[in-house]
């Protein structure tokens, strides 16, 4: 597939959101300031309140200043000239036809859908209306496509009657963690790690996803989709693909893509047996996070729900190497710390040659991939501990580490935002780092299938207090299978 063109615009929808302003127009201020963005590229922000361009100016400026790393006047000059304003509903095509003179001579424009994804048909359908969507622009799409796997064929389609598929970028933003990227070259770039990357030598594999903070005023939304469709639907699917998939070709999008539909395509469908055995589903109650009172779910939403915000299951992999080694996910909201964690647990050594003392201290070993708040791989060894002993060798287990942090720290280097890697990639046309629609589709394939199973199951969400790990079931849960969660 031939290259892309460079893009040579932003448009920026839902630009006064959250999301836009501490995210995606930091990503693109310190592209800026590295030298990454074309000479003449435009930032077209638009959302549907009606402001002047100085007035959003200083509510990106104000922004921009409250981050750690302080706003560079020199780039900030810079960085303002290529920002315009434009109030306006782009769910028409009056509105979405306001957008064209900001764009002035830009003919490759970025479409970047910060926004409801209830919204996403109907720009599409404004933007072709109004002959902004051209054979070079692009569109960016923010999760979740869709509610379940209906929905989202209807919003896949309605794109790709206007944009052909190597045109849409559907976005998450863990796989453009430094992490998450070296998760890969981790595995293929070393010859040490894929001949035990199989059922033989692993043991288990634990995926944890864990959030401080409450649904608080997104209640609205996250009620409707709870934590299977907000997150493990996406982003824990995402790193259980790039864990499990089977060396690419090469790194081009679609060699890359395929080997994750085809793990996809092998994870074992639920059952309503599975859903009582493989699963917990539970809910905040009120509790004490980080010292400080949290309030219950139920309390926030403001009336009774039977949606969870924690989820654990076991998921397996039915395919030739990963046979027999279950797959641990859990996220959830209040947890006692925000950690994203993939843990993968090799099986011990099969006979120890140590003594009675040493083998008690024998451990197997177990590498542990932080993407937050740290970033970090760790592989745990087995070292002799040093000094004399009685009664044979005395054994210790020791990490090595692969900290970001570490190995960088005082070289001039700064921890990159996830979306600065993803931008990047949407201007040259990259799509590696992003979702294919068969890969969405695939994903809720197996999502709906767990939830037609608690449906059955009648699996009502279990209470587990803030500050908590979950509900006690999601600890028997594990603990069924002989396994312990990594805490």
């Amino acid at each position: 597939m031939p290259a892309m063109p460079l893009a040579d615009a932003i448009v920026l929808f839902g630009a006064t959101g959250d999301l836009a302003r501490r995210m995606l127009l930091a990503s693109l201020y310190f592209l800026d300031a590295d030298g990454f963005l074309p000479k003449d590229f435009r930032i077209v922000a638009t959302a549907r309140t009606e402001m002047t361009r100085e007035a959003f100016l200083e509510l990106a400026h104000q922004t921009l200043s409250e981050r750690p790393e302080g706003l560079d006047p020199d780039v900030w000059t810079r960085f303002a000239q290529r920002i315009s304003y434009v109030g306006a509903d782009a769910t028409t095509v009056e509105g979405a036809a306001r957008l064209c003179p900001a764009l002035g001579s830009a003919k490759r424009p970025m479409f970047y859908l910060a926004i409801s994804p209830s919204l996403y048909e109907r720009v599409t359908v404004a933007l072709a209306a109004a002959g902004l969507a051209s054979d070079d622009s692009r569109i960016v799409l923010e999760k979740p496509i869709g509610r379940e796997l209906e929905s989202s064929r209807v919003i896949n389609t309605a794109l790709g009657a206007v944009f052909d598929e190597s045109q849409i970028f559907r976005i998450d933003h863990y796989l453009g963690k430094e992490t998450v990227q070296n998760l890969i070259a981790l595995r293929f770039a070393n010859t040490l790690f894929e001949p035990l990357w199989n059922s033989l030598t692993i043991d288990h594999v634990q995926i944890t996803v864990a959030e401080t903070e409450g649904v608080g005023d997104r209640w609205p939304y996250y009620d409707e989709y709870g934590a299977l469709r907000d997150m493990l639907q996406n982003h824990m699917l995402q790193l259980l693909c790039l864990v499990a998939m089977e060396p690419p070709a090469d790194m081009e999008p679609d060699s890359v893509r395929n080997e994750k539909v085809k793990v996809l395509r092998s994870l074992r469908r639920f059952t309503r047996v599975d859903a009582a055995e493989k699963s917990v589903r539970g809910q905040y109650t009120p509790g004490v996070v980080s010292g400080k009172s949290a309030a219950g779910y139920e309390t926030e939403r403001g009336q009774k729900s039977g949606t969870e915000t924690f989820v654990a299951l076991r998921a397996d992999i039915d395919n030739w190497r990963w046979a027999g080694v279950p797959f641990f996910l859990r996220t959830g909201k209040r947890m006692p710390e925000k950690r994203t964690q993939i843990m993968l647990q090799f099986k011990p050594v099969p006979h120890s040659i140590f003594g009675l003392a040493s083998t008690q201290d024998l451990m197997a070993n177990r590498l542990v991939i932080d993407l937050q708040p740290d970033e970090d791989i760790k592989l745990t060894l087995m070292n002799k501990a040093p000094g004399l002993s009685q009664g044979g060798m005395r054994l210790q287990s020791l990490p090595l580490s692969l900290s970001l942090l570490r190995t960088y720290e005082g070289k001039g280097g700064r921890r990159r935002v996830a979306y600065e890697r993803l931008l990047l990639d949407v201007i040259h046309g990259d799509a590696t780092l992003f979702v294919r629609r068969d890969e969405v589709e695939e994903a809720w394939r197996w999502v709906d299938g767990v939830a037609d199973a608690w449906s059955e199951a009648r699996l009502e969400p279990k209470p587990y207090a803030a500050g908590s790990w979950g509900p006690s079931g999601a600890f028997a849960l594990i603990e069924r299978f002989g396994k312990d969660w990594s805490d």
